[in-house]
């Protein structure tokens, strides 16, 4: 049988640009060709416990995900988060819990939500895991996101005109003018089916719905 030499290759010093983009980085040399690459638009670096977050710019936020895939492997959209500072502006904050698979590495971005304007990109199409968790946050806090593919209502109906979860909604919630939808009353303090007052009762005497009477 003849055998068939392969073409030869040249790959130039460094190793291929996809080979070195993919090298294996330990979690400190990530970050620190994060701080190196974005040192003039990281606004503020905190640790805590292991974990590295960033405060960076809504409007450098597409730029620095994109990187964060391509270049860092964080492969993965953990979650998305939102946070309301009722009485400061900017109002709102969204941090995005990044993680790469391969390096076993945990990285948060954080950014400011202005209230005027409650808007900011979409990464839905950086990282899917985003579509769902953006559209809660446009929900329970009517942050919207441009760019969205379908940037609906996730957990409350269309056209409910609140935002449960912005800290001036109150506990016991608020009339809706749905009653084929939702409760058209708002909720007693006592005993309702959100919040209890404070006691010492054990949770079966003041949450008796959770449990099915004794027959």
């Amino acid at each position: 049988m003849q055998a068939h030499r392969l073409p030869s290759v040249m790959i130039p010093a460094g190793g291929a640009p996809a080979l070195q983009r993919h090298k294996q980085m330990t979690g400190d040399e990530l970050l620190d060709r994060f701080t190196k690459t974005f040192e003039t638009k990281i606004q503020c670096k905190t640790e805590f416990r292991g974990e590295t977050t960033y405060t960076i710019a809504a409007s450098d936020l597409r730029e620095i995900a994109k990187f964060c895939r391509d270049e860092l492997s964080f492969d993965y959209l953990i979650d998305v988060t939102s946070i309301d500072n009722f009485g400061e502006e900017p109002r709102f904050e969204i941090v995005y819990h990044l993680y790469s698979m391969r390096e076993g590495v945990h990285l948060r971005l954080k950014l400011k939500v202005p209230q005027e304007t409650g808007v900011v990109d979409t990464v839905s199409d950086i990282w899917p895991t985003a579509n769902w968790h953006e559209r809660e946050a446009y929900d329970m806090m009517g942050i919207k996101f441009n760019g969205h593919p379908d940037l609906r209502r996730i957990l409350m109906w269309d056209g409910y005109p609140y935002f449960p979860l912005r800290k001036d909604f109150p506990l016991e919630g608020l009339p809706s003018e749905m009653p084929d939808v939702a409760f058209t009353k708002v909720t007693p303090m006592e005993g309702g089916p959100f919040v209890t007052v404070p006691s010492t009762a054990t949770s079966k005497d003041r949450e008796p719905r959770a449990h099915p009477p004794e027959l």
